[in-house]
């Protein structure tokens, strides 16, 4: 007579031979991205803000990138954006632009017939193939903000105006720490004469970037 076996709990065989559950996925990093031109084609600049899967940011992104036009400078933002998520790694990535010519065509609905764009798409579409996850989604401008600030920033700093400064009346350098002083000054009779006080030792050299803020009165 065989020996008894213990009977096997009810429902145990309901997953023999299963395979383990797959880890949930990751929750996607959000990049906002912008991009844009003074002039089209004109000085132009990019911003990106990424944000992790809480809702954080992890990264803001701006640089100045020559005369180009809107066009150029939104595909060098995404470009930004999908370089800086290889470079840490993120494999689920969701774009939102408010270029909505952009958006179509990485999406295929839209031709590129650019020639200037025409390379940038085909690099930014290679890139973003690399991901587990991907997608890029058209949005309004007012729920892009900060990264259209961000290329305005960098807009700015390329054109020599002044940054927000921690010292009232001394604009700060890119590090953020006080830079040079402003000095307001008058014209007149071949003679230029400085508005306020400057207390400076004897023999010190100074930079001079002259920028009318009015014209002169008539008589």
């Amino acid at each position: 007579m065989p020996p008894r076996t213990k009977p096997a709990a009810k429902g145990a065989d309901l997953f023999a031979g299963a395979e383990p559950a797959a880890k949930p996925a990751a929750p996607a990093h959000r990049a906002n991205i912008d991009g844009g031109s003074r002039g089209n084609p004109g000085p132009a600049s990019y911003g990106v803000v990424i944000r992790d899967g809480r809702g954080e940011i992890v990264a803001r992104l701006k640089k100045y990138i020559g005369r180009m036009t809107n066009n150029v400078a939104e595909y060098y933002g995404l470009i930004a954006a999908l370089d800086y998520a290889e470079s840490h790694n993120i494999r689920a990535l969701r774009i939102e632009s408010d270029s909505e010519l952009l958006v179509k065509q990485m999406r295929g609905l839209y031709k590129v017939k650019s020639a200037d764009l025409q390379p940038l798409f085909e690099r930014a579409r290679k890139m973003s193939q690399g991901f587990e996850s991907f997608r890029i989604d058209h949005v309004y401008r007012e729920q892009n903000r900060e990264a259209d600030a961000l290329a305005n920033e960098a807009l700015d700093e390329a054109e020599g105006a002044p940054a927000k400064s921690p010292v009232p009346g001394k604009p700060a350098t890119r590090d953020g720490k006080p830079g040079p002083r402003i000095i307001r000054a008058r014209f007149r009779s071949g003679v230029l004469y400085l508005l306020e006080d400057v207390d400076l030792p004897d023999g010190t050299e100074v930079e001079l970037i002259l920028r009318p803020l009015a014209k002169p009165s008539a008589g």
